[in-house]
């Protein structure tokens, strides 16, 4: 795309898209707790004040546990990339924190896979995204999971009314759909860059047992941190409520929210939309809510992504094919 382009032009604009970048990141930090219609900063921090969030002790117990949050998430990646090229714990960490803050102001944060494959030579990019999406796809499985039992548990315990004729057609639609694709792979009628969804199916399948595994053991090890890390904010926010409880309404709300398609940015909004609403049957105010929904979004994707900005403006294209 950029052949014919001289040398300091190349680097002139390589220069512009990494400052793009992190501004764009930095900015959009910045509007959604400046400029948060559902919840003023100068509100969210009295509040904080009010409650005595602030001590010392929680805020270092909240760190701690986004810390194991992000390092399970750069060991799961360091787990997935090895399969294509070995990496360090130093070189999985500049590449995760990297490729979120590139995510941060993409629909469904598609920029992390492009920013990852970006540290890597051409010839192992389709597989370090495959691997991206697989590192994704077990995380999705592990909150479908418990986001399914969840659910159950909240709609018969809160005597929710469900529409049992839409689900059933929605039901039918997505069994279709299956039906088809699963005929479209057999087929070969379909193709991922080049390659049909056969290949790609039977190159899942030559990876070892064990990398699966990793890669959903430490996917249920994140769930179960960032589920308990929501749950001891209610805490000390004074909310009563016991841990089975709470987690019934957490694990739907990560799922409900999961699904609804937005901009990482604004993943901060949907979660709370989500959240005020399922919380409401437990008698949680909405400030309450609103003001978790934010803690827990500046301690696991903001303050990251400023770290993240770091490694992006640090970045350089590999040099030599190998």
């Amino acid at each position: 795309m950029l052949h014919g382009v001289p040398y300091k032009t190349k680097q002139f604009l390589f220069v512009l898209i990494k400052l793009s970048i992190v501004v764009g990141a930095f900015y959009f930090i910045y509007s959604k707790l400046a400029e948060n219609e559902d919840l003023q900063f100068g509100e969210f921090l009295a509040f904080l004040k009010e409650n005595g969030t602030f001590s010392v002790k929680n805020i270092v117990f909240l760190v701690i546990l986004s810390l194991f949050n992000w390092f399970f998430e750069i060991l799961k990646w360091k787990n997935l990339a090895s399969t294509v090229k070995k990496i360090s714990f130093k070189e999985a960490l500049e590449q995760s924190l990297g490729g979120h803050t590139a995510s941060l102001i993409t629909p469904n944060r598609i920029g992390d896979y492009g920013a990852k494959a970006a540290y890597y030579i051409k010839s192992y990019r389709k597989r370090i995204v495959l691997m991206n999406l697989l590192g994704n796809m077990a995380q999705m499985t592990i909150t479908t999971i418990f986001g399914v039992i969840g659910v159950i548990l909240f709609v018969n315990r809160y005597q929710i009314e469900v529409n049992y004729q839409k689900v059933f057609r929605f039901g039918v639609v997505i069994l279709i759909i299956g039906v088809l694709t699963t005929f479209g792979i057999k087929q070969k009628a379909f193709s991922i860059k080049g390659y049909s969804i056969q290949s790609v199916v039977k190159y899942i399948k030559q990876i070892a047992s064990k990398i699966h595994l990793i890669n959903l053991s430490l996917s249920l090890i994140r769930y179960l941190i960032f589920s308990f890390q929501f749950y001891y904010l209610l805490q000390i926010f004074g909310v009563e409520v016991d841990y089975l409880k709470a987690m019934v309404v957490i694990s739907s709300m990560y799922l409900l929210a999961s699904i609804i398609p937005s901009i990482s940015i604004f993943d901060v909004i949907v979660k709370g939309s989500v959240a005020v609403f399922l919380f409401g049957y437990v008698q949680v105010n909405e400030l309450t809510i609103l003001s978790i929904i934010t803690i827990m979004w500046i301690l696991n994707f903001a303050i990251p992504a400023l770290f993240g900005g770091y490694f992006a403006l640090n970045f350089k294209l590999p040099k030599i094919e190998e």
